[in-house]
């Protein structure tokens, strides 16, 4: 017996010691790592928009990168087809990463992210990428994770492209816009812009302004063209005459809960920041090809396209934009983004 009993004392103490050496390795981020399931959620329904792309490069390349132990949930409108609500679920937790548009994260209290609301910010996507991947994108990250208290931290910029006017009737000049329900939003720098065009931003919840264009709610609305050939938006009477004003090259933050990077390992940091990477070049490479594709479905669905100068509109945008940064405090980064759009043009 008390050899027997030897031999299992012998055996548990192996099975003990192998399982706690199995435990230190998985906590200390070896290339196993721990077991992790990261919530990501963005707010389009349309399973071909850009925003699902993006988001599913970023789950790919975390789970080839773990070997599987990191597992990521992707929600396409399911969990939140409001920004606001997006950024919600990220403060409590019920979602890890979330896509979400500078105008709503001022709700969040970080006035600053503003800055890339204003239109005719940027004159090219050349302008704009050098802006968010220079010295100006990391000032802005850095504030939004200092501001939040780390709930936020960027993991990466995205944009849902250029985006111009669509309506009952093509715009010739300025003055048309005068009277213009136009679906956009209803306060911020947006909403003092198209005041100032003589327009009167309306609030209509993306999901049903189909309705509200085919029934006169709005008589316009203003999106890249991905976004609303996608919804049908340009097949409804008020949707038909497209006019590429071309005012904003549009910014959108990938972001992760500042607690949940923080209890990563720094194995587990290092794959969500090269998977954050390779989602930005996956999402803009989709969204630039879309754009030109669903310009082109929407001209074959019999949508009409124009042209108009630009340079009414941009001389009215600078001294909103002057008084909006100095209202906010980013003065200095609105000069170093023009400075960057001189630098791009010459």
């Amino acid at each position: 017996m008390k050899k027997i009993f030897g031999i299992i004392l012998l055996v548990a103490v192996f099975v003990l010691s192998a399982c706690g050496s199995s435990s230190e390795e998985g906590n200390s981020g070896g290339d196993s790592g721990d077991s992790l399931k990261i919530v990501a959620a963005h707010n389009q329904t349309d399973p071909e928009n850009p925003y699902q792309k993006g988001l599913l490069a970023f789950k790919d390349s975390v789970e080839e990168k773990s070997d599987g132990n990191i597992e990521v949930e992707v929600h396409a409108g399911t969990i939140g087809t409001s920004e606001t609500e997006l950024v919600e679920k990220l403060q409590t937790g019920a979602a890890d990463v979330v896509l979400v548009s500078p105008g709503f994260m001022t709700s969040s209290g970080i006035n600053q992210v503003d800055l890339f609301a204003f239109p005719y910010l940027f004159e090219s996507y050349e302008h704009w990428e050098k802006t968010v991947q220079g010295e100006v994108g990391d000032k802005m990250a850095q504030i939004i994770n200092e501001e939040s208290n780390n709930d936020f931290r960027m993991l990466g910029y995205w944009t849902a492209g250029v985006r111009h006017y669509y309506g009952d009737e093509p715009l010739q000049k300025m003055s048309d816009l005068e009277g213009k329900k136009i679906r956009t939003q209803t306060s911020g720098v947006v909403a003092n812009f198209w005041e100032e065009t003589g327009a009167v931003p309306s609030s209509v919840a993306w999901g049903e302004l189909y309705q509200a264009l085919q029934q006169d709610v709005v008589d316009a609305a203003e999106n890249a063209y991905p976004y609303f050939v996608q919804q049908d938006h340009h097949q409804t009477p008020n949707g038909k005459y497209i006019t590429e004003t071309g005012h904003d090259y549009t910014t959108r933050f990938l972001m992760i809960s500042g607690e949940t990077y923080d209890n990563l390992t720094d194995k587990q940091k290092e794959i969500i920041d090269k998977a954050s990477e390779a989602s930005v070049e996956a999402e803009w490479e989709e969204l630039h090809a879309q754009e030109e594709e669903y310009k082109q479905k929407a001209i074959d669905d019999g949508a009409e396209v124009n042209q108009i100068d630009r340079q009414p509109f941009i001389d009215l945008a600078k001294p909103i934009q002057d008084k909006v940064a100095e209202d906010i405090g980013v003065t200095e980064l609105l000069k170093k983004i023009r400075e960057i759009g001189d630098s791009v043009e010459e």
